[in-house]
């Protein structure tokens, strides 16, 4: 008895496409974030050195999920303009 490999489809085209997009409209909103100053601790309590260190993680990491629940809808716009460009129509 031969036992086959489990494998996973590739992914299309489209669905390599639209990651890109949704990673690179994550990576505006984390930028976005960071200048807004959103969540920035002041006085006594704010977390010094580990803090700065570890917060740009964190607000990849909430960009990333404002993406995964709807996002701005950059990534949409991206996606549209980037099957165009390869389609040739751009």
């Amino acid at each position: 008895m031969e036992i086959q490999p489990i494998t996973t489809p590739a992914p299309s085209r489209h669905e390599q496409l639209m990651s890109k997009a949704e990673e690179l409209e994550a990576t505006f909103l984390a930028e976005m974030l960071a200048h807004s100053g959103l969540g920035e601790t002041q006085g006594a309590f704010a977390g010094g050195q580990g803090e700065a260190q570890f917060t740009s993680f964190l607000r990849q990491e909430q960009a990333r999920l404002i993406v995964q629940n709807g996002g701005l809808g950059l990534a949409e716009l991206i996606f549209n303009s980037m099957v165009e460009a390869e389609s040739g129509a751009a």
